[in-house]
């Protein structure tokens, strides 16, 4: 069959010479890669082209799209190209909304609805080719998508057409990947002048992006608006925050004639148009965009590009288990793409907001998302489809092991899935709302429970950008309060000062909860905001708080965060829907939620259990039974019987903690101790280890035993720590002990002198020196092999003197001592020979 003889009528867009290629290739092989550049009309025209071929059988052709906006741009373009209405030939389903008919034979459909379709069919009946547009963008959905379909394609359909078509992934490794024939088309994209800053402009934007996007843009569009007279300008920003900040700078500020536009996908279906579709002679457009305008969706009229170098990506923490949004530099590929947006009618000009040297620093390209993202949603989607080993699927990235465990954990205790991992009916029946596995699990658990039409407005809300906007823009939405929300959907209260209600987001979450009511037959009944508190917290369990302190809350998981508390009245727990981490951890939607509703329907989840612990206050063990959900403290009550053992080892510990050296050791303990630590310095193998590492160490044998019934300080005070330590010396090795290391000495005049062996390397005898008089030799300890350290004193029982060589002192030091002390001692003996004097202990009138 020839080309010629399929559609004559499609028009000559640069993708058109390689149709007939991918045709002959589609004949000959069920799996096939197109490679085309932005702008050639691949999503328009290849379906078109595929209406004729024979393998098809009149089934029919579904084309993914990642974004509901893209998706019906297409159709609609195609539409237009038969010359019929959406719906006829040519429709599309997203979600809420669907344009097709029993005739319609093409279907673009966004990549959530693919997996709702393998799902509730795996042969895919009367469905010939998928096919997998703007693949380079490497959705969650649409990787998901495709490792069910060539799963189905390898077990059920073997005749199924996959067609993967890219505009800049690496064609050839995906056709390696799939074994697929990769088909390029060379395009016809007309050249594009790529304009950087230089690098001190980039520096004196500011550091902060707002600051920066702030500067440059405005500046940007103005140049380009003045240095060219015709031709659109398309402007790439990360978020609506931006795009609301650089409106507010251009407001009034455009040249007559010129129109501002934005473009995100919250937008009505007539705002969006206005956005996609051309001016009227002699007007101009500033289309304000996010990475939604990147790919597929066409803008009439553009031929300036204006990028602002940055994309909102989600980001997926498993140590947090939160997905933050976060702002990210574009990748070259990303930026390729949106350069390529000037070039699909002309020449074109592209203004880079950034400098030549940091595009070098840019990666190649984006992270996968289903490297990143949370993956409660793909978890649930491969139970439901029979997969335990992730393995057994066919991945261009496997999911990362950690992030699929969390999600499993999350599904288990939000029961939808069992403890085999199998998908429950009740998992099922998530899946199938289309829905987040938390939100579903909100709405269903509250049709159950009475309050069906609050948790469809309540999932709807928490599904869509907040309905609430600061008035200025630069403002930070510090209003957590989801009962205000719900009062504002329902009509019952104006907004909050400072603040407007986003009028589109406020329609699309009426119309997904209406849309929520009619998937569970729920009457269009008055919303009860005093559940709110509740539903939240059954959708996301792990984000249950508790007040610590006025404007911070603890999270079941143990966490702390932000929470502006005083807008709760008195409320004591917290249901928490959102929160960021960016400098800090903040609650950003939250409702109250009693202790009673805890109690009740966390009951499976409570844990009961006596905790025991040292309080530092008082000094002592204290006991209380307490009703725990998580890291939160539900009830608690003093024990006066804990368990002793329990008492006794928190006692260790506590004491283990102060340190050895601060256990109230008594005076005559200490001293044992010092003499311990000699001898066993002296003969290590003969003696017990006393340091502070040692009797750390093996505290449960010497110290454990004695604090059983024991609770306070006080108590453990009481105790007899000279025994403590001499238990396990036998009475003959207690004899040798005071043998080896006594604890006093008796000098020649009689007095019977303690020892200080504080410093083990030299014990001290402190003495006067006239005790001392005829001892002719220093005195020795540790059986005559350690000299004491005598330290002579005066009368006063002041150091003269400190020698160990008492022999030598009497020869030498003694003689210029005695002049000092016959001086200031004068009634006391000062003998020239003191080895021939008699020792004494008073004066020359009373020796004693």
């Amino acid at each position: 069959m020839l080309f010629a003889d399929l559609l004559p009528n499609l028009p000559d867009l640069p993708v058109k010479e390689a149709l007939p290629r991918l045709l002959t290739a589609l004949d000959e092989n069920t799996r096939t890669v197109l490679e085309a550049p932005p702008g050639a009309g691949k999503t328009t025209l290849v379906p078109l082209a595929l209406l004729k071929a024979d393998w098809r059988n009149n089934g029919k052709i579904i084309l993914l799209e990642p974004r509901r906006l893209a998706a019906k741009a297409a159709a609609q373009r195609m539409a237009d190209l038969l010359g019929e209405a959406v719906g006829q030939t040519v429709g599309y389903r997203v979600r809420m909304e669907r344009a097709t008919s029993d005739k319609t034979q093409i279907e673009v459909v966004t990549e959530g609805i693919l997996t709702r379709l393998l799902q509730d069919d795996p042969a895919l009946e009367g469905i010939s080719v998928i096919i997998f547009d703007e693949f380079h963008e490497r959705s969650l959905q649409a990787d998901l998508g495709l490792a069910l379909a060539l799963d189905a394609q390898a077990v059920l359909r073997p005749d199924l057409r996959l067609l993967v078509m890219s505009a800049t992934l690496d064609a050839t490794a995906i056709g390696n990947w799939l074994a697929a024939p990769v088909i390029r088309s060379e395009g016809r994209m007309y050249p594009v002048a790529t304009h950087y800053l230089p690098p001190a402009e980039v520096a004196a934007a500011g550091n902060r992006l707002s600051e920066r996007l702030s500067n440059l843009v405005p500046k940007a569009i103005r140049q380009a608006l003045t240095q060219f007279t015709e031709g659109d300008i398309l402007v790439f920003l990360p978020g609506l925050g931006e795009m609301r900040q650089v409106a507010q700078h251009l407001e009034n500020k455009l040249p007559p004639g010129t129109q501002l536009h934005v473009l995100h996908g919250e937008l009505s279906l007539s705002q969006q148009q206005a956005a996609i579709q051309p001016v009227a002679k002699g007007y101009r457009k500033v289309v304000l965009a996010t990475s939604i305008a990147e790919t597929s969706l066409t803008i009439e009229g553009v031929t300036i590009v204006v990028d602002g170098g940055f994309a909102r990506v989600p980001k997926f923490v498993a140590r947090t288990g939160l997905t933050t949004l976060a702002t990210i530099p574009v990748s070259r590929a990303a930026a390729d793409q949106r350069r390529g947006r000037a070039g699909r009618l002309g020449p074109g000009t592209c203004y880079r907001l950034w400098s030549q040297a940091d595009q070098l620093q840019l990666p190649e390209r984006q992270t996968p998302e289903i490297c990143e993202a949370d993956l409660s949603s793909l978890a649930l989607e491969l139970a439901i489809w029979g997969v335990k080993d992730i393995t057994s699927l066919k991945w261009l990235d496997t999911p990362p092991t950690a992030a699929l465990a969390l999600a499993r954990d999350l599904l288990r205790r939000l029961e939808a899935i069992d403890a085999n991992g199998n998908a429950t009916r009740h998992g099922k029946a998530l899946a199938a709302l289309g829905l987040t596995p938390r939100l579903g699990h909100l709405v269903r658990q509250g049709h159950e429970l009475g309050f069906g039409a609050t948790a469809c407005a309540l999932a709807a809300l928490l599904a869509e950008r907040d309905i609430l906007k600061p008035v200025e823009t630069t403002r930070i939405n510090l209003l957590p309060d989801l009962h205000l929300r719900l009062e504002l959907l329902a009509g019952q209260r104006p907004p909050t000062p400072g603040f407007v209600a986003d009028e589109n987001n406020l329609r699309r979450v009426r119309e997904q909860a209406r849309h929520l009511r009619q998937r569970l037959h729920e009457p269009d009944s008055q919303l009860q905001s005093d559940a709110v508190g509740l539903l939240t917290a059954l959708a996301y369990p792990d984000r249950l708080a508790q007040r610590e302190t006025s404007g911070r809350v603890r999270l079941v998981t143990g966490q702390r965060a932000a929470l502006a508390t005083e807008l709760f009245s008195e409320a004591e727990f917290y249901g928490v829907a959102h929160l960021e981490t960016t400098n800090q951890t903040r609650v950003l939607l939250a409702a109250p939620i009693s202790k009673t509703e805890i109690l009740q329907h966390f009951s499976h989840q409570l844990e009961q259990n006596q905790e025991v612990r040292w309080d530092d206050s008082t000094n002592r063990v204290i006991a209380r039974q307490i009703t725990r959900l998580g890291a939160l403290i539900l009830e608690e009550s003093n024990q006066t019987k804990p368990d002793p053992e329990l008492v006794a080892n928190v006692l260790l510990q506590a004491l283990l903690e102060k340190g050895v050296d601060r256990l109230p050791w008594s005076d005559e303990a200490q001293r044992t101790r010092q003499r311990l630590a000699f001898l066993h310095q002296l003969e290590p193998e003969s003696w017990p280890d006393v340091s502070n590492e040692t009797l750390t160490a093996t505290a449960n044998e010497w110290l454990r035993p004695h604090l059983s019934g024991l609770r306070s300080l006080d108590q453990v005070a009481r105790l007899d720590f000279n025994e403590l330590l001499l238990s396990n010396l036998s009475w003959a090795k207690r004899q040798e002990m005071d043998r080896l290391a006594p604890t006093h000495l008796t000098v020649p005049s009689g007095s019977c002198v303690a020892l200080d062996y504080s410093d083990i390397s030299a014990p001290v005898l402190a003495v006067r020196l006239q005790e001392v008089f005829g001892l002719m030799d220093t005195p020795k300890i540790g059986g005559g092999k350690v000299p004491l350290l005598i330290h002579l004193l005066s009368p006063a029982s002041r150091p003269v003197q400190v020698t160990r060589d008492l022999r030598s002192f009497w020869n030498t030091g003694y003689f210029e001592v005695r002049k000092d002390l016959r001086g200031r001692y004068p009634k006391h003996h000062w003998p020239e020979d003191p080895l021939s004097a008699l020792p004494t202990r008073g004066t020359k009138k009373r020796p004693g």
